[in-house]
């Protein structure tokens, strides 16, 4: 029997969809579309057409967006349609420029970048973006914002530069066939209409006369997101909803019929719940304008017999866990790659945070995943959201890469080992924080049940080939935990000190939920 997919906004509802288990051959992406750009976002994108044109129509853009008296070209009907036609959401793309003048600058030293105090339409997110993937941002980055509608200026904060640990592997069809950018983490700072920024480069060790200036990369610029409205939100909420966790007993109710991300490969509908599902077909359309999907908690009992095992075998698979669906957090489907791209298994789980800050609620976490998500996709240029699954600070857990929450989706988390692997982004930067206990139990459960299905012990060894990343070369057979921190793969302080130290715990717990 395959497993059931069910979900829930306080409705109870018999009805469910097939997860299927098998795993289809990688599709090949879609190519990227410059007429996918948001509204708001400048019509020539980072690393498109000469840099003093980019800046110039950004910065109108930004400044004037709806200047009068501005005869109408045919690309601002197209805007204009485009606008029309998407759903919220924007992305400012602001140009940095040297922030000392020439003659204030120490001789040799490499200027520092940013941009003073302005104005902004309204955005939550920030990060910093550059022209070449591989180039190397060695410097520190700081941001500070004034809250939407008042006068009050933040602290400046600290942009994690995160250099490529996060991305496609080098070669792959996402890294080589898409104009993919050198990014910054991104921070949530929550609703903001003015920012300041500051980039400013390693400084040069006055002591070695040898040592050389550490240039920026070109063609920085600053990305302002606005995540838009998540499903069933008023236009006046200042965050989303929180997600919905099934009705009491664990179980949901129906799923919309047309549940986007279930791949076109999946296994027909069972006929005994045609009858249920077709009389649930009003609590559907009032779900699916809701968008509140979640796939419900299963016991160990029912998980078990949602999975086809082999006659005679002992399963080690935990509870599957509640999962809020792309659906459910609000992910526009029109942003990324209409493809799904699989790998051939799940060997190892890769722990992540997402450095996005400690700074959100649990009812904003959606929303936070829609602008992390629109950042990957349009600011960076990765084909869909880079995480295979994310989890909050109150322990909920999101399908992140869309192709099925049961099946080895490839995705862009962990540099050089994406290939048969999970990432899991915890939401939050737990450098110097301790990360909530509900977000460690929830990786417990997430692992205990994904790393099951592909018959994976959370206190085991696996050897994997790295495709090539700061720590590994390509080819290099590493061995590695099952459940792994990024930073066991990749050169840097991702998943934080504090949560890194909470792995030894997640294994034991994820083991002890596989019945091990």
């Amino acid at each position: 029997m395959r497993a059931l997919l069910v979900t829930s906004v306080g409705v109870t509802c018999a009805a469910a969809l097939t997860l299927p288990l098998a795993t289809p051959a990688a599709s090949a992406p879609a190519p990227h579309s410059a007429s996918a750009l948001p509204p708001s976002t400048s019509p020539a994108s980072p690393g498109a057409g000469p840099p003093s044109a980019q800046a110039e129509a950004t910065t109108r853009e930004a400044l004037a967006p709806d200047t009068p008296d501005t005869p109408e070209t045919a690309e601002s009907k197209l805007r204009k349609a485009e606008s029309a036609a998407e759903p919220a959401g924007s992305t400012q793309s602001l140009p940095l420029a040297p922030l000392d003048a020439p003659s204030d600058r120490v001789a040799g030293a490499a200027a520092a970048q940013g941009l003073p105090q302005r104005d902004a339409r309204p955005f939550s997110l920030v990060g910093v973006v550059w022209d070449d993937a591989e180039a190397e941002l060695h410097g520190t980055v700081q941001v500070r914002t004034r809250a939407t509608g008042t006068t009050r200026w933040s602290d400046w904060q600290d942009v994690e530069t995160h250099n490529a640990e996060h991305a496609a592997d080098l070669g792959s069809a996402e890294r080589e066939g898409r104009t993919v950018r050198g990014a910054t983490a991104p921070l949530w700072v929550g609703d903001s209409d003015g920012v300041e920024v500051r980039v400013r480069p390693e400084a040069r060790d006055s002591q070695d006369r040898a040592a050389t200036p550490v240039p920026l990369p070109e063609g920085m610029r600053l990305e302002l997101v606005d995540p838009g409205e998540g499903p069933g939100e008023d236009p006046g909420e200042a965050s989303a909803p929180e997600p919905a966790r099934g009705a009491p007993d664990g179980r949901a109710a129906a799923v919309p019929a047309g549940f986007a991300d279930t791949p076109p490969t999946a296994a027909a509908l069972p006929e005994v719940l045609t009858a249920e599902i077709a009389a649930a077909s009003a609590v559907n359309a009032e779900l699916a304008e809701l968008g509140a999907t979640v796939i419900p908690a299963l016991t160990q009992a029912e998980t078990l017999e949602s999975v086809e095992l082999a006659p005679g075998a002992k399963p080690y698979i935990g509870p599957r866990p509640g999962i809020v669906t792309r659906k459910g957090w609000g992910a526009d489907e029109k942003l990324r790659e209409k493809n799904f791209a699989y790998t051939k298994t799940v060997k190892a789980a890769f722990v992540h945070h997402s450095a996005t800050g400690n700074n959100y609620t649990c009812k904003q976490a959606p929303s936070v995943l829609r602008s992390i998500y629109r950042y990957h996709v349009k600011s960076s240029g990765w084909r869909d959201f880079g995480y295979n699954f994310a989890v909050d600070k109150c322990g909920n857990i999101y399908e992140g890469r869309a192709g099925g929450v049961t099946k080895a989706v490839l995705g862009a988390h962990t540099l050089g080992f994406n290939t048969n692997t999970m990432g899991i982004a915890v939401l939050g930067s737990y450098a110097s924080t301790n990360p909530p206990a509900a977000a460690v139990t929830a990786v417990s459960k997430l692992t205990a049940w994904k790393l099951g299905l592909f018959g994976r012990n959370p206190k085991g060894k696996i050897t994997l080939v790295s495709g090539g990343s700061n720590k590994y070369k390509a080819g290099v057979k590493v061995k590695m935990n099952v459940i792994s921190g990024h930073r066991d793969g990749f050169a840097t302080e991702c998943p934080g000190a504090r949560l890194y130290k909470k792995l030894g715990k997640a294994r034991t717990s994820s083991a002890k939920l596989q019945g091990r």
